[in-house]
């Protein structure tokens, strides 16, 4: 939250001598200082964005190797400029908020390859991270989750920050106990993202329960009957459909019953309520937490 700043100026003399405050908003200290590494891709705008309007914390710093030197707002079509250029040196914007002294995040959208990397470096200047970068490597994690409890460290890895399917993935758990059926139906438009992390994510959750699916049919190795995730015979079938939102239902049934769970996403815009929380929360950690669910 912004905090007002007062001071008197020059002023006239008159029978009623009085002195006229000038006051201007400066951003609070206490705000979480926030950086947005891989700020030019469209998560990355959809964050600068969300960031900007939420209580407690601010953008401080726009990484990427693209639009360099252009202001951060402008690019994600605020009217006003947020006075914070776009720069392709991330340990630059690290060392300026070491100085301030203040609470820091840094938000990774970048790729898998350098996310370790990142993580050590916001590290070193006293800075937590939230990590959401898609098909990162459960080798990667683990070798985080052992940096960040030697450095006490806060760093919050999310296989998705949209709320909805977290609930998704919940309400999937619960359903399991009740079914021996179970099938991942989703769509996407990009082939590339296929079998997506979600469909990977409820997979292994189902998995760790102990639970066997699908087993009248689980040794077959027909193609049409989708791919097969973990050992207990969940199937999931990936679509691509251009023009359709992202989708994933799962579906569970017995005999005489089919109980399904669907959702759907329309709009980048819904994973900024996670990324709000995720930044709230990952502050007070000192350690590696895998999953936005285990803030909800």
């Amino acid at each position: 939250m912004a905090t007002m700043r007062c001071q008197p100026l020059p002023f006239l003399r008159t029978s009623n001598a009085t002195s006229i405050i000038s006051c201007t908003m400066q951003p609070s200290q206490n705000n979480i200082k926030v950086v947005i590494n891989g700020a030019t891709k469209d998560i990355g705008k959809a964050a600068i964005l969300a960031v900007s309007r939420a209580r407690g914390m601010e953008v401080a710093g726009a990484v990427d190797s693209q639009f360099v030197g252009q202001d951060a707002g402008k690019i994600c079509g605020m009217e006003e400029a947020l006075e914070i250029p776009i720069i392709n040196d991330l340990t630059m914007v690290l060392g300026s908020i070491s100085q301030l002294k203040a609470t820091g995040v840094v938000v990774d959208f970048t790729d898998p390859f350098n996310v370790y990397d990142n993580v050590k470096q916001a590290a070193a200047f006293g800075l937590n991270s939230v990590v959401y970068v898609p098909k990162i490597k459960l080798e990667t994690i683990a070798e985080l989750s052992v940096f960040c409890e030697k450095a006490s460290m806060g760093c919050l890895v999310a296989s998705t920050l949209s709320i909805g399917t977290v609930l998704l993935q919940q309400a999937a758990i619960l359903a399991s106990f009740h079914y021996n059926n179970v099938e991942i139906v989703e769509s996407r438009p990009d082939p590339s993202e296929l079998p997506s992390q979600e469909a990977v994510q409820i997979a292994n959750n189902l998995s760790d329960l102990g639970q066997f699916y699908n087993r009248e049919d689980i040794e077959t190795e027909n193609p049409a009957r989708g791919q097969v995730l973990g050992d207990d015979g969940v199937r999931v079938h990936s679509m691509v459909l251009p023009g359709l939102p992202s989708s994933t239902t799962v579906h569970f049934s017995r005999p005489g019953e089919v109980y399904s769970l669907k959702h759907d996403i329309t709009d980048i815009q819904c994973l900024m309520p996670g990324l709000i929380l995720a930044i709230r929360k990952v502050v007070r950690l000192k350690n590696l937490i895998y999953g936005l669910e285990k803030f909800l």
